[in-house]
């Protein structure tokens, strides 16, 4: 591969940059040494190439392959787990792909100087956007990270946690952002409803943590009635459904509602028992129904 990679930059040079297309059979085997010298070869045939054509598209691809060893580097300074790794990797990529076609020969950098930031911002954009458990706003997501530096910091020097009051001045906030930086930081990381949370050793350790942050709403029964009561009061005629609308939504009297339809108070408390018997044979008929 050496004597390979040394061809190639010979023959580039040889021909003053503008000669024959260098060619790696396997630009994804040049050591990293090798790759920074090449790459240099490729940019300045990058920028040579017009888009869209089959040779600006070769030298790009072998940019990229040449390329995936700092791609790598890169992953390889993030703790995650094993099933996470390639996805990093996939994400480092797109940060090589930027940095490949953004690059400006013109500055005295070298590439992998370059590239680096864009690799590495694509990897903590991919970990900040996916790995909070629920959605966080971008600036609670970065603030988390100066919470848990200030946290350390503070907990070494006091032997204890450090209060709101302590934190403040140290991450450049008031104590209520403080406060809602921490609530926020709860997002990070979620339990399944499901999970057990016990050791396994007893029968009753089986429980799953819904059995016990669970309670039943007292509301959702209403909301079952509401559901079955509406089909009734519409089946109701227009004079019954307004007496129910003034009873109960506009919170009339009998005598008040008799002045306003112009009827005795009795007559009133008839028509409301009525419509009201016939709700409750209704919803009792659904009831035994279900």
């Amino acid at each position: 591969m050496r004597t390979e990679v040394a061809e190639a930059t010979t023959t580039y040079e040889t021909s003053g940059g503008r000669g024959d297309l260098p060619v790696l059979e396997a630009p994804h085997e040049v050591a990293p040494r090798d790759a920074r010298a090449l790459s240099r070869v490729f940019l300045r045939e990058l920028a040579e190439r017009g888009e869209g054509t089959a040779e600006h598209q070769y030298v790009r691809n072998t940019l990229i392959e040449m390329n995936m060893t700092l791609v790598r580097y890169a992953a390889g300074r993030f703790r995650a787990r094993v099933e996470e790794r390639e996805d990093i990797v996939q994400v480092g990529m797109i940060g090589l792909i930027k940095a490949i076609d953004r690059f400006d020969l013109s500055r005295e950098v070298e590439f992998t100087t370059f590239a680096l930031p864009y690799i590495v911002g694509e990897i903590k954009r991919f970990f900040r956007d996916t790995t909070w458990a629920v959605h966080v706003p971008r600036r609670l997501q970065e603030a988390r990270v100066e919470l848990a530096k200030a946290t350390d910091e503070l907990s070494s020097r006091l032997g204890r946690a450090p209060r709101v009051a302590e934190l403040a001045p140290v991450m450049d906030l008031s104590e209520e952002q403080v406060v809602e930086v921490q609530l926020a930081a709860n997002g990070y990381r979620s339990a399944s409803l499901d999970a057990a949370i016990g050791s396994g050793d007893d029968e009753n350790d089986d429980a799953a943590l819904a059995d016990l942050i669970g309670e039943e709403d007292p509301a959702l029964e209403l909301v079952e009635d509401f559901h079955v009561l509406a089909p009734l009061v519409e089946a109701l005629d227009e004079r019954d459904r307004l007496l129910l609308h003034l009873r109960f939504v506009e919170e009339l009297t009998q005598t008040q509602i008799g002045e306003r339809l112009g009827v005795s108070q009795m007559h009133v408390s008839r028509l409301l028992s009525r419509s009201l018997a016939r709700l409750r044979e209704g919803m009792a008929g659904t009831a035994a129904g279900g």
